[in-house]
């Protein structure tokens, strides 16, 4: 089984996260990516946040919330997605960068817009109270 290792953004707000969607692409993620070689979670959320959104993640700020896995959007059945998720503080205004095509806030209605392992993100933030 293979596995993809990916970091990805929550960031939450009036009872939606926010959701990206990469050009060329018809569901929405949520922002993030995979590591480059010798990176840290750390530093691989700081760089695909600034090359997706065009915003600074406040390093001091970075908050572990949890890893998620499920079968990878688009890939061959037993392929995974390994999603370790991080809350953080910005600077600056959220814009679409880079290879992504639109910003969306979304809520928990919205699971047939979204990936397999975003949907297990989508429950556990439901759960916690953070999505409506």
């Amino acid at each position: 089984m293979k596995e993809v290792d990916k970091i990805a953004f929550i960031q939450t707000k009036n009872g939606q996260i926010l959701s990206t969607r990469s050009k060329g692409k018809t569901k929405f993620y949520i922002p993030g990516g995979k590591r480059e070689k010798g990176e840290s979670d750390e530093q691989t959320l700081i760089r695909e946040i600034s090359e997706e959104l065009d915003v600074k993640i406040i390093k001091e700020s970075i908050k572990y919330l949890g890893t998620f896995r499920a079968q990878s959007d688009g890939a061959k059945e037993g392929v995974i997605v390994k999603m370790t998720c991080y809350q953080a503080e910005y600077e600056g205004v959220l814009k679409p960068s880079s290879e992504i095509d639109e910003i969306r806030w979304l809520n928990y209605k919205d699971l047939d817009l979204i990936s397999a392992v975003d949907k297990k993100i989508f429950k556990f933030l439901k759960d916690a109270g953070e999505l409506s």
